[in-house]
């Protein structure tokens, strides 16, 4: 198999504003908590010549892209297989974090990885290929038409949540479970009525919400930014890129809380949520790609960028 190159495969989103709120300085320690194939690390350590950075990642082919890409950096840089969501586990202390929550180009274009239906692929969806977790296919043999019905309303935000479960259910019942991606695709499409001119394939709501089920994604991120205000030192920096309104309104909810602000319903007496003044907020609103970034990258054009500052 011909070597990847990582250059061409991904296009790191709005690395210039990340780089500039990240604030790189001497001999700093960073955590790129979701390191993917390590262009916004590769950006950073070559902003600073004596920044150490902890990358992160539960996808081995994405760790082999990121050791290839940095191998420069090697000295500076710590390679760990994990998930995000332990990141305890992997950083005592850290000057500044860097999330960035979308799936890369290289599991999205992956022609076996189960990600997109414009592949025939196994319907797997699991970032870590090799974990025990279940993937997709088996989600939707094990589930009944209520939880798959919800999984795709709350994920995905899809108005026929219930008609695609039931379809789903009845194939299944019939002996003939969904297993790959077409046949996902084929079942949604004949399930959601499609506009004159609409330019979203109609599964990509329902394949939105799968993946985010499989891989727990908005389960486990409220705990990762409050563990990751935690570890970090007083005046550091916390950068998240998310890449839909589920996510980012997680994001934008728990900063505000940890920035002092109370997210209880206003007729509650007292403050039942836990707010607590731990940090700063640097961005009033959401920072979003710009005009030229999304032509030369598209993928960009739902990103939006949050970031927080430790209090002394």
């Amino acid at each position: 198999m011909a070597a990847l190159d990582p250059e061409n495969l991904h296009a790191s989103v709005l690395l210039s504003e990340t780089i500039r709120l990240l604030e790189p300085k001497p001999k700093e320690v960073f955590v790129d908590a979701t390191l993917g194939m390590g262009g916004h690390t590769k950006a950073l350590l070559e902003t600073e010549a004596t920044l150490r950075v902890i990358g992160i990642d539960q996808d081995d082919e994405a760790l082999r892209a990121a050791k290839e890409r940095l191998s420069g950096f090697s000295d500076r840089v710590q390679f760990v297989k994990g998930n995000f969501a332990d990141i305890r586990k992997y950083a005592e202390r850290a000057d500044a974090i860097l999330a960035d929550l979308g799936v890369s180009s290289l599991q999205f274009d992956s022609e076996t990885r189960g990600f997109s239906f414009r592949f025939d692929s196994p319907l797997d969806m699991r970032m870590d290929a090799e974990s025990d977790a279940l993937n997709a296919a088996e989600l939707l043999q094990q589930l009944d038409e209520e939880e798959i019905a919800n999984i795709i309303y709350r994920f995905g935000e899809e108005r026929f949540s219930r008609r695609i479960a039931r379809r789903i259910v009845e194939r299944r019942n019939a002996g003939n479970p969904v297993s790959t991606t077409r046949e996902l695709a084929e079942l949604v499409e004949r399930s959601v009525p499609r506009r004159p001119k609409e330019k979203i394939h109609p599964a990509t709501k329902t394949f939105q919400a799968l993946r985010i089920a499989v891989n727990r994604e908005l389960e486990v991120l409220e705990g990762f930014l409050k563990d990751s205000v935690d570890i970090l030192n007083p005046n550091g920096r916390l950068v998240i890129i998310s890449f839909h309104s589920l996510e980012d309104r997680i994001v934008k909810q728990s900063f505000l809380k940890m920035s002092g602000r109370c997210q209880c319903p206003p007729r509650l007496p007292a403050c039942q949520c836990g707010a607590e003044k731990l940090v700063e907020i640097m961005t009033r609103k959401p920072l979003i790609a710009s005009e030229e970034e999304i032509s030369m990258n598209p993928r960009s054009r739902s990103a939006k960028l949050r970031a927080a500052r430790k209090l002394a």
